[in-house]
């Protein structure tokens, strides 16, 4: 049956749904006057997460669909990294008090591309504006082809406790059809480098749907991963949108994967690791037992942000750096996209917010329902009908989308209790977005479903 439903559904272009509404219903309508007044009344004891986005690369990965830009030299990253720091004070002197963080994931680009010292320096005016709790969480994406001792000495002095690396596929021709040579030793030497620095927790990156790619070579990629025995892995589906990223038109398209193909190579590497003792959390991630993540989805509290899946629970999570997305308990804001917009705002001591989303009753209501999905899929609509005083009649958008994925096998509905079944989970998206009120605005974005 998976096979059929990958034909009849892998070539809908849906939301990875890390938040909802998603980026693209964000407007100018929010501000950051609407930033600042949000700030200042964020609960001043309860936790919150920090998320900075470093937007430089040594090359360009022609795959890549992050805001980034290519530099060799150090100058414009320092300078970045100081705009970091004073945005860092700005958010702080708003809040107007020392905020509890819980959460810290540096997203890039590459955030190591900073020199050691620049990095530390970072992290300290992080823990001088905002209290880090001690058991906080300190993540940073790592390319571990430019990753150097000193550097893996600078995360483990500054707290860092989990690095995520770049990996995609071992495979030389995979890696030539997507300008991203990386060697198993260059992999291999950085995780040593980063355990051996006392940065405990390392996940991988994964893709499959790439140029080139097979299920034998997607098979090769996880056993060598599993090798080194990362705590984590998330495979992601390569999403081909060149109109939205020009560079991934150095692609040739004919070398791509058609959905089913995709499909048995997403189902190949999730067997394999499930296999060599990694649990399947959600739609791309994987974890070994003793992971947080994993220990979440035991517990029932796993989480879906702008990092994918999460134990960060966190309502407040604020975003640095160009192009960074905030969370905030009323709604999204997004920075300029430009690095050099950005650092004008900064230097002007303005927010850099541009644009954002005010989310209304409904917005939060759809937003349970679909986070439940994604995380558990499965999903109890009276209860939730209940916490939002919503009427259950009205929950699903789409009944057309729905009733086909029951006929089709894919969805069970017991009472009013929702389950995808097992052998349908991979198109978790596809009945999230049977309750997305937004859908079918802004569709060429989204990656195929499978």
């Amino acid at each position: 049956m998976r096979s059929s439903l990958a034909n009849t559904y892998g070539q809908d272009r849906l939301p990875r749904y890390t938040s909802y509404p998603t980026a693209p219903h964000f407007s100018a309508s929010v501000g950051e006057a609407d930033y600042r007044a949000w700030l200042r009344s964020v609960p001043a004891r309860r936790p919150a997460s920090i998320y900075l986005h470093v937007p430089f690369c040594r090359s360009m990965c022609w795959y890549c669909g992050c805001h980034t830009s290519i530099t060799r030299l150090d100058e414009p990253i320092a300078i970045y990294a100081a705009g970091l720091r004073t945005e860092a004070h700005l958010v702080a002197e708003t809040v107007g008090v020392r905020l509890p963080v819980s959460h810290i994931h540096f997203g890039g680009g590459t955030p190591t591309i900073m020199t050691p010292e620049t990095f530390a320096d970072l992290v300290s005016a992080l823990r001088y504006s905002f209290f880090v709790q001690a058991d906080a969480e300190i993540a940073v994406e790592i390319d571990p082809r430019t990753l150097t001792e000193p550097m893996a000495e600078a995360l483990g002095f500054s707290g860092v406790n989990r690095a995520s690396l770049g990996v995609q596929s071992f495979d030389p021709a995979v890696q030539h059809a997507i300008n991203r040579s990386q060697s198993l030793e260059q992999t291999a030497e950085a995780v040593e480098r980063l355990r051996g620095a006392g940065v405990g927790r390392i996940n991988f990156d994964l893709l499959y749907g790439l140029p080139a790619q097979t299920v034998a070579s997607c098979l090769d990629t996880v056993e060598t991963c599993v090798a080194l025995r990362p705590d984590r892995l998330s495979v992601f589906g390569y999403a081909h949108i060149p109109s939205f990223k020009k560079h991934q038109r150095m692609i040739d398209e004919a070398s791509l994967p058609d959905s089913l193909e995709r499909h048995r190579q997403s189902e190949a590497i999730a067997e394999a690791l499930t296999d060599a003792g990694y649990i399947r959390i959600g739609l791309d991630h994987f974890a070994l037992p003793g992971d947080n993540l994993a220990i979440a989805k035991r517990e029932g509290r796993l989480r879906r942000n702008f990092q994918g899946y999460t134990d960060d629970s966190a309502e407040t999570l604020i975003g640095l750096g160009a192009s960074a997305i905030g969370r905030m308990p009323q709604g999204f804001v997004q920075n300029a996209v430009a690095t050099r917009d950005y650092l004008a705002r900064i230097a002007e001591d303005r927010l850099a917010t541009v644009r954002g989303y005010m989310l209304t009753a409904e917005d939060r209501f759809r937003a349970d329902i679909i986070e439940r999905i994604m995380c558990d899929m499965a999903v109890d609509l009276p209860q939730i009908c209940r916490r939002h005083r919503w009427d259950p009649s009205s929950a699903v958008v789409d009944r057309y989308r729905l009733d086909s994925l029951i006929a089709d096998g894919a969805v069970t509905m017991r009472g009013d209790r929702l389950l995808i079944n097992d052998d349908a989970e991979f198109l978790v998206r596809n009945v999230a977005s049977a309750f997305d009120a937004h859908l079918g605005r802004a569709t060429a974005r989204h990656s195929r479903a499978v």
